[in-house]
């Protein structure tokens, strides 16, 4: 089944920039670590295109208790950066990746 993981920041944003440099390798490695049900992640980010503001994960696990688990171990929530998480269970509609391509910007 596939969750979506909804985060968004805290409001100090010198205090989340400095989480997320200190935990990013971290981060980076629980996202390899769990490359199997991984279907899609990135930042949430500001009109300027910069600025971060949250993340996005979407996750294929057996239930909402395995979801949960997955977010609660990921290093940037177990660190404190966000003020809500909101995990939902979501149904695939349409697929096309190609429309979403990764550029140099992060896009």
């Amino acid at each position: 089944m596939l969750y979506i993981i909804y985060q968004e920041d805290q409001d100090d944003a010198s205090a989340a920039a400095a989480i997320r440099k200190e935990i990013k390798p971290m981060h980076l490695a629980y996202l390899d670590q769990h490359e199997s049900i991984l279907v899609l992640g990135g930042a949430l980010l500001a009109e300027d295109g910069v600025k971060r503001t949250g993340s996005v994960l979407i996750v294929n696990v057996p239930g909402l208790a395995d979801a949960e688990a997955f977010s609660q171990q990921e290093p940037f929530r177990r660190a404190g950066l966000f003020k809500h998480v909101r995990i939902s269970r979501m149904r695939r509609g349409q697929w096309n990746p190609g429309a979403a391509p990764k550029t140099a910007e992060g896009n």
